[in-house]
């Protein structure tokens, strides 16, 4: 079976799609055509000039960190990241970026996180909602003429529910109104209070067609001025979003939990620093792989005894101590994030199986290389 690069990207925007992104976040193919036919995927944190020495010629780099993340106009050869970006289009490898839409993503960076950590994933630290997408749409009408503003409605493209269409639901009432001067009225007349017997019907509609069923109502509709409600619907709560909260399978206490992050993530010169009482039994546990200090508050909140992420801060850190009993574990930055290149790289191959080789590389693009005492670590940087 032939693989060609767009095979690939539409597995990966599959699962870690691009709308998942922040609004300030820069993913998807950097360079590549995706006609070309792929033999390899190099999944990576950082796309480094040693990690892309590591991509076979013509081959993918996956990285999660974006090269180009902000605005840039030149890719001249003669700066680090156009000299990057010239080498791999002249060898005819291909470069694509899952950022803040994998951290999001359900299973994604954090998961990968917590199962490194032996956790069981409960539900995000904080779920992403997304923009209503829906209205629903509560209409009053003429019992006599229910039928036909509906059929309007539905012609517009209100009431479809999943598979299924014309979808509504309705009961009947008074309904009761007073025309004043200067009004036209359908039923009654001016200045008399008019009661009628009405049905009050509900569909939804996609929010991007509001205008065309507000339209297809009035026109279907007997009364001047018919009686309706518009309420944007909220998506319900689903696995997306950023970090995670997990459960162990036994307490154990912090000191312990500190140990089993240090033992299962990779050695790094940052290391693995925590703030908390050594005893405190440790059972539920957020983790937000990357930069995680904007959501302590959240983490605080979240009914966990520790919280796992990286690049945390001295004040940020203090007030939370301050404010909360919740234990922080702080680690490397690229460490807390390498996790998710083995559950990119497992992905590819369930979905290609020998036709793909994917391969994680193991270079340590963490900044700092060097420890206590000297110790070196081996960033490539």
């Amino acid at each position: 079976m032939s693989v060609r690069l767009a095979d690939v990207i539409g597995v990966l925007d599959e699962a870690y799609p691009p709308r998942l992104a922040e609004s300030w976040d820069s993913v998807g193919l950097v360079c590549g055509d995706p006609d070309d036919a792929l033999e390899s995927v190099t999944v990576a944190v950082d796309a480094t000039p040693a990690v892309v020495d590591e991509v076979p010629q013509g081959g993918l780099l996956l990285a999660h960190h974006p090269l180009l993340l902000r605005g840039v106009d030149t890719v001249a050869a003669s700066t680090p990241k156009g000299a990057l970006v010239h080498r791999l289009i002249r060898t005819g490898r291909s470069l694509f970026t899952a950022h803040t839409n994998a951290d999001s993503a359900s299973p994604g960076v954090s998961d990968a996180l917590a199962q490194a950590l032996g956790l069981t994933v409960e539900a995000p630290l904080e779920p992403r909602t997304g923009a209503p997408d829906l209205d629903k749409w509560v209409i009053y009408v003429p019992r006599e003429n229910a039928e036909a503003v509906q059929a309007a409605v539905f012609e517009a493209g209100a009431g479809h529910i999943g598979d299924y269409s014309h979808c509504s639901w309705s009961v009947s009432g008074i309904g009761q109104f007073l025309p004043h001067d200067g009004a036209s009225p359908a039923v009654g007349s001016v200045g008399t209070v008019e009661r009628v017997a009405e049905d009050r019907f509900e569909v939804v509609a996609p929010a991007r067609i509001r205008a065309a069923v507000l339209a297809a109502m009035r026109a279907a509709h007997p009364y001047e001025e018919p009686a309706f409600d518009v309420f944007a619907l909220l998506p319900p709560p689903g696995d997306a979003g950023l970090g995670r909260i997990g459960t162990l399978a036994r307490p154990e206490p912090l000191r312990d939990f500190v140990s089993r992050v240090d033992g299962a993530l990779p050695r790094t010169a940052w290391g693995v620093r925590a703030a908390g009482d050594p005893d405190m039994p440790v059972s539920r546990v957020a983790v937000c792989g990357g930069a995680g200090d904007s959501l302590l508050a959240t983490a605080a909140g979240a009914g966990v005894q520790a919280y796992v992420t990286a690049d945390l801060r001295h004040h940020p850190a203090d007030e939370h101590r301050r404010a909360s009993g919740v234990a922080l574990i702080d680690v490397a930055h690229w460490a807390s994030e390498f996790p998710w290149c083995d559950q990119a790289a497992d992905l590819l191959r369930s979905r290609f199986g020998g036709a793909l080789s994917v391969r994680v590389c193991t270079i340590r693009t963490d900044p700092w290389n060097m420890g206590q005492c000297g110790e070196e670590t081996g960033s490539d940087q």
